[in-house]
């Protein structure tokens, strides 16, 4: 990994490994202090009255990639190598790691979904920005399959070496329709600037795989936030 990945993932991945050692947080209490709770444009939120937008597609470039699980605490968090991204509007971000909520942190018009993936990339101005997928129950859904079979174990971190490619964890390509949004981090320290794309068409995973996330993390989804000024746009595809 050269020198610029690896800064950008150390950034991205610094506050969920200093919160999770043990410096004061919990999903059991989330009013977690400084913009966490002062903040105005807080994530996750619950998404109402989208206005339709002619917004432009996000172009998805994931390429195979090995993995490194590390079960931090909060979630299980897999770690992808450099390469990978996003472009939105001629901006490039980078696929930094993804990780799991249960249930999911966005609502939609109330729901929230059985799960969530958040894939976290960031741009080479460091601006960060966050795709949700939405998992309903259903059908086994083939990489969290993989990923749960070499769930961490003792030392918390593990090297999955089997390839994967974080495409399969998207709708197919004629159904990748988005609400997007300005947002914050969903956990301590809650940084704010983000820009959120929250597929509009959920996956499948299936309860056997709920239940064995809900062994580690039965509920890791922080509480939605106030909407106060923002716009929520939704693509009209």
């Amino acid at each position: 990994m050269n020198k610029i990945a690896v800064f950008l993932t150390a950034s991205v991945l610094a506050a969920s490994t200093v919160w999770a050692s043990g410096h004061g947080w919990s999903y059991e209490s989330t009013h977690w202090g400084g913009v966490c709770d002062s903040g105005q444009q807080q994530s996750p939120i619950d998404i109402t009255n989208a206005q339709s937008a002619n917004l432009p597609p996000i172009s998805f470039d994931y390429k195979d990639s090995t993995l490194k699980l590390v079960d931090n605490g909060h979630t299980l968090q897999a770690i992808y190598a450099p390469g990978s991204g996003i472009t939105v509007d001629g901006k490039r971000y980078e696929l930094l790691q993804f990780h799991f909520h249960k249930p999911s942190e966005e609502k939609v018009n109330g729901q929230a979904s059985d799960m969530v993936i958040h894939l976290v990339h960031k741009a080479a101005d460091g601006k960060l920005a966050v795709v949700a997928v939405l998992l309903k129950q259903g059908a086994a859904n083939p990489v969290v399959e993989k990923l749960w079979s070499h769930w961490p174990q003792g030392s918390k971190e593990t090297e999955f070496k089997e390839t994967i490619n974080a495409s399969q964890l998207l709708p197919d390509a004629s159904n990748r329709g988005y609400f997007t949004f300005a947002g914050s981090l969903t956990t301590p320290p809650c940084t704010e600037g983000l820009t959120w794309f929250v597929l509009k068409t959920a996956q499948s995973i299936s309860p056997e795989q709920l239940v064995r996330f809900s062994k580690s993390y039965p509920n890791n989804a922080r509480p939605t936030q106030p909407i106060n000024t923002r716009v929520i746009k939704v693509s009209s595809f």
